[in-house]
Formats: structure tokens, C-alpha cells, sequence
């Protein structure tokens, strides 16, 4: 069936051919990517624009911060996560049963299963991954919390601005930087859209091309961050995600599709 649809909606001469998502291709062969490709009789290159390094514990220990003090986590991403747990290994830090965990989207909150027995946490995420619904979910649970918002060197001073506003204790250690990756080699222009996931996906496009012209090709953007980064560039951007009708990026192209088939 799937094989019928992606001719039928090829035969129609659909104006999108070529998407370039900027993430590593996703392992093995069931993927929603995969299932739009087929569908829409799209060609997808994977390419991811950046590389997240850890901060050694060495230099995490300059921070001076004292992650057993904390009784609350901020998570925007699964990188902060992976590297939240690795200086906590690094260091022989052990987090407390009771922390609370606060996520930007479900599928962040669920990645703590890797790292934790999840029904025996307490796990909290926003509804529609905007930082507004984040705010919503913290605001219940503020009193009495300290709040670790683990992050880049570019961390959303948005959350920050929050937390301060809302008079609450916290710290932002920095436990990973974003390097851009060597691009050169991509040919941006043929591509109908380019789907960007990260601000440092952004700069890595800038950096690697740096008289890049839009011309036709879409932008797509995941996140807010994302978004701010695309806008302050200069780009057009034409597809956004999270939204309620779009939680995910996927999701979001095939709303853009949808309207093109005749």
C-alpha cells in the first residue's frame, strides 16, 4: 500500500523532491522518516551540522557547582541528559531518589528511562515542547526546589529569565559545547527544504557557508531557539515545530506536503 501511494503522489509532480535533515541518519529501518519518504516519493539525506563534546569533569570541577545540593533538573535536550548522568558517573555523584525532573517534551522525559527507573522518579514534561508549557509544569512545583539546568555554552537564557523572575534557586552548569561540523561538501541549494533541530545547526550553515542565499529552498526549524536563530540570520522561515498540530518535525513536513497533493 505504501508503494501505491508514494507513486501516486510522485505522478503529481509533487514540487518538494529533496529534504536534507540535519541529524545523523536514524539506525536500523523503521523510522517516521522513512515511512514520509516512501509516502511522498521524497529523497532524504541525513547530514548532521554539529557535534556535541563533553566538558571533562576537570573542567566541570572549575564550576564549582555541587550537583548533590540540587534537588530538581531542567532537561531541552537528550544531549543535556547523556552528559547531566556522565559527569554525575564521572564524578561518583550519586543523585537522589527523590529529584524531580523537568522536561521540555514527552519524548526528552522519556529518554530518562535510559538512565533511570522512570515510574519511581518524578518526571514532569510541558505539553506542546514550547518553553511557555515548560514554565506552566515548573510553576506547580517551584517551592522549596533548587533547579540544575544542565546545558551548552549557548544555553536559552529564556529558562533563566524565568527562573529568575519567579525568584527561583539555580545554577546552569555547562556540561557540553557545540562544535560545527565540516559541511562544505553539501551542496545547500539543491535542497527543496533543509530541517534544522538546534541554534548550532544555524551557525554551522553560516559558518560553513558564509554568502549562503535562500533562494527557493525551505527552512524548517524544531524548537524556539531554533526558530530565533533562523529569524536573526535572515533566513525565511517556512515550517515551524512544536506546534499543537505539529509536535514533531516530521509531523510538521507532512502538514506542509499535504497541500501540495492534488
Amino acid at each position: 500500500m505504501i508503494k501505491k501511494t508514494a507513486k501516486k503522489v510522485t505522478s503529481e509532480k509533487l514540487s518538494v523532491k529533496k529534504i536534507l535533515i540535519t541529524q545523523p541518519k536514524p539506525e536500523g529501518t523503521k523510522s517516521p522518516y522513512f515511512d514520509l519518504a516512501a509516502k511522498y516519493g521524497l529523497t532524504l539525506d541525513f547530514q548532521p551540522f554539529i557535534k556535541v563534546e563533553g566538558i571533562p569533569a576537570k573542567d566541570f570541577r572549575k564550576q564549582k557547582i555541587d550537583i548533590s545540593l540540587f534537588s530538581a533538573v531542567i532537561f531541552t535536550s537528550r544531549n543535556a541528559i547523556d552528559h547531566f548522568f556522565r559527569i554525575c558517573e564521572e564524578m561518583k555523584v550519586t543523585v537522589s531518589q527523590d529529584t524531580k525532573y523537568f522536561c521540555i517534551t514527552e519524548s526528552v522525559a522519556l529518554y530518562l528511562q535510559k538512565f533511570i527507573l522512570y515510574r519511581k522518579r518524578k518526571v514532569f514534561y510541558g505539553a506542546d515542547g514550547l518553553n511557555k508549557s515548560l514554565f506552566d509544569v515548573i510553576n506547580k512545583h517551584k517551592d522549596n526546589e533548587k533547579f540544575l539546568y544542565p546545558c551548552s555554552e549557548s544555553f536559552d537564557s529564556e529558562i533563566t529569565n524565568w527562573l529568575k523572575s519567579h525568584h527561583c534557586e539555580f545554577a546552569t552548569p555547562v556540561l557540553y559545547k557545540i562544535v560545527s561540523n565540516d559541511i562544505k561538501e553539501i551542496i545547500a541549494k539543491n535542497y527543496d527544504i533543509i530541517c534544522f533541530f538546534t541554534p548550532g545547526g544555524i551557525k554551522s550553515l553560516i559558518e560553513n557557508f558564509p554568502k549562503y542565499k535562500q533562494n527557493s529552498t525551505k527552512i524548517a526549524a524544531f524548537g524556539e531557539n531554533t526558530i530565533k536563530a533562523v529569524e536573526e540570520v535572515g533566513l525565511v522561515l517556512d515550517i515551524k515545530a512544536p506546534l499543537p498540530q505539529s509536535p514533531s518535525m516530521v509531523t510538521a513536513l507532512e502538514n506542509y506536503l499535504k497541500p501540495k497533493k492534488k
